[in-house]
């Protein structure tokens, strides 16, 4: 990816060279330099604000309560987990603090989920059915309230910055049922399957 991104630089400073605009080039870089350090410091307050209102709900229990409303969900999407097992619980955790926009907490809970969930197999480095459909589902999150975005948009000036919550919905939603789905129906498949528990062993 570096390399992607070196090839990009030189090859527009060597293109402003060869079309004499290396003097737009210069201004563009330090406008864009400015507006990133204004959108920055911009954000501060408005992720300050999100993250105070989202701990306050983390702390009155809104994150266990939608965990426990998920857990009848979870259960057909993990089967090989126990019900009962720690994993199942930072799991649960996890996707709730990532609909509700709790970045830093969902992140440390998906870590633990992670080693939760390798506690559990019997491969190995080799991932289990239960760890890739956790991952999908982690990565492409449903979220109900996208904090960072609309602090982002609030920023930039935008006069709604909230409007952007149904499309993200939709947008998630879509996202993580075509995710999951595609998980399910590739560790069906021989090419996918993990190997027989003696032979793990």
């Amino acid at each position: 990816m570096q390399l992607v991104w070196l090839f990009l630089v030189v090859s527009g400073i060597l293109t402003a060279m060869v079309t004499g605009r290396m003097a737009e080039v210069t201004k563009s870089v330090i406008d864009a330099a400015k507006t990133s350090v204004e959108l920055s410091i911009g954000l501060i307050g408005i992720m300050a604000l999100w993250l105070g209102f989202m701990k306050l709900a983390e702390s009155a229990g809104l994150v266990q309560a939608l965990a426990r409303l998920l857990k009848p969900l979870t259960k057909r999407l993990f089967p090989d987990v126990p019900p009962e097992h720690p994993a199942m619980g930072s799991m649960l955790s996890n996707i709730a603090a990532n609909m509700l926009g709790l970045g830093n907490s969902a992140t440390a809970l998906g870590l633990k989920a992670m080693q939760d969930l390798k506690s559990l197999s019997k491969y190995g480095e080799t991932a289990t059915n239960a760890m890739a459909t956790f991952l999908t589902i982690n990565t492409t999150s449903v979220t109900i309230i996208p904090a960072t975005v609309i602090a982002m948009r609030a920023s930039a000036g935008s006069e709604n910055p909230a409007g952007i919550i149904g499309a993200t919905l939709v947008a998630t939603i879509c996202s993580t049922v075509v995710g999951v789905t595609v998980a399910k129906l590739l560790e069906k498949r021989k090419a996918y399957r993990l190997p027989d528990r003696e032979e793990a062993a």
